[in-house]
């Protein structure tokens, strides 16, 4: 697929990153020149230097030809009008852009092909402030993904002494669940993938990934940890965008405090947040946290721009004695560091957005992709076309299905219903198949599984 990014960004370039391993032609536009060389020298794609939205520069990179623009400046306005241009005067086919300013995103009736062309609108900002809401939502989990509109989820836990399947066989949680279904799509033990059998034995700290109804989750959660006491003071730090949006999203549910350092942005914050209380000061300040209570809080969440605040924060949050911290990490190369201290969850704002980019992106008919261990695995909602003759997967039972090593199948949804994925379950036409893939390097494999063939009319 022939890829034009528009933005050298923290997201352009990860973007890339992810876009390139999967064989795209890709070609980067930024105005700084200098990035896009270093961006040239790690990766195997094209640039342009030059303005986004201007008609020649989309010319040089090849905009006639291109399937798909996805624009990722800084400036809302740059990345519309770079689709809009793309539109009239290249026809286009996929037009992605990043709005991040709640004005524009308010007005749907902005986006649409009379208006401003655009498929489909990023925010990695909303992207991040719907992760952390989850994970509140469920104290424990490392990572909280929805599939089928809500109705089902992929959740990471790490298992602890004290869960009553850890020690025990995967064919035990029946016994121990009989009315709940829910299926173990992946486990990673010490980093390395183990493809769940009904006689794999679940050891302390195994990292298990789990897919059940929404309302079942917790339940099976219980099954692999204790479940953690619910969220009641939440600590968040950074008063920009996201800090505001999770205050106003968390705070008729929990008591929040945001501490920010501009004092003119605090004067803001306190008059647009209704029950959130705005403190003026730095998060780094241990007499300030210790003032705050903090060895009584529940979640401490760092997210301003600058990751080595964030870092030190959470860290001696942790220290003073807040349960759980997580960090806001743009840079890639510190989530593994940070993963290994005292911080629980770094949460990063390029993968929470890649995931909708590559639905877009992937062959066949996926309308969901998450992106999981910092892109190494990926987890992907597929819909299944076709009849017994032109399709691999309708018809068949899941047991005759031939998955690439390191695939399962994990549940269906069919209408209404949630199926969870046993060996003997056939895919219909029109199931919502949810697989998990442990490398990603299989994802055309499992595409070409999920294309019709030219037999179906």
């Amino acid at each position: 697929m022939k890829i034009i990014i528009l933005g050298a960004g923290q997201v352009g370039t990860s973007v890339a990153e992810n876009l390139v391993r999967e064989a795209n032609d890709i070609t980067v536009v930024d105005v700084d020149a200098k990035r896009l060389h270093e961006l040239q020298d790690r990766l195997d794609l094209s640039t342009v230097a030059g303005h986004a939205s201007h008609p020649s520069i989309l010319a040089r990179a090849g905009a006639e030809d291109a399937d798909m623009v996805i624009a990722v400046t800084n400036s809302d306005e740059t990345n519309m009008v770079a689709c809009q241009v793309a539109y009239t005067l290249f026809h286009t086919p996929t037009k992605i852009a990043r709005v991040r300013a709640r004005d524009y995103l308010e007005h749907n009736q902005l986006f649409t092909q009379e208006a401003l062309p655009i498929d489909m609108l990023i925010s990695p900002e909303q992207a991040v402030i719907d992760q952390v809401q989850r994970l509140i939502e469920y104290p424990g989990a490392l990572q909280v993904l929805d599939f089928a509109d809500g109705r089902v989820r992929l959740v990471a836990v790490r298992a602890y002494y004290g869960g009553p399947l850890v020690g025990h066989e995967l064919r035990e949680l029946r016994e121990h669940m009989p009315s709940v279904e829910t299926r173990v799509a992946a486990i990673f033990r010490r980093g390395t993938p183990i493809t769940p059998q009904g006689d794999t034995v679940i050891e302390v700290d195994d990292e298990v990934f789990f897919i059940a109804a929404t309302e079942n989750i917790r339940a099976v959660m219980s099954e692999l940890r204790r479940l953690d006491k619910p969220v009641k003071r939440v600590i968040l730090v950074g008063g920009g965008n996201i800090g505001k949006g999770l205050a106003a999203a968390l705070e008729d549910r929990y008591q929040v405090k945001l501490i920010e350092h501009n004092p003119q942005r605090v004067d803001m914050l306190s008059e647009e947040l209704d029950k959130t209380l705005v403190l003026l000061g730095d998060a780094a300040d241990e007499e300030l946290l210790l003032e705050e209570n903090i060895e009584d809080t529940d979640v401490f969440c760092a997210v301003t721009n600058d990751d080595e605040a964030n870092i030190l924060s959470a860290m001696l949050a942790k220290r003073l004695g807040a349960r759980k911290v997580m960090a806001l990490i743009n840079r890639a190369a510190y989530v593994d560091l940070v993963e290994s201290s005292d911080i629980d969850i770094a949460i990063s704002p390029q993968l929470a957005t890649i995931g909708g980019l590559l639905a877009h992106v992937r062959r066949g008919d996926v309308v969901v992709v998450h992106s999981l261990r910092r892109g190494a695995a990926e987890a992907i909602e597929a819909v299944a076309h076709g009849d017994e003759r032109s399709s691999k997967v309708v018809g068949r039972a899941v047991e005759d299905i031939k998955l690439p090593p390191g695939t399962t199948i994990g549940a269906i949804v069919r209408g209404d219903q949630v199926l969870m994925a046993h060996h003997d379950t056939v895919i219909e036409p029109d199931d919502h198949v949810i697989l998990f893939l442990v490398d990603k390097k299989r994802i055309t494999e499992v595409e070409r599984l999920f294309q019709v063939g030219v037999t179906f009319l």
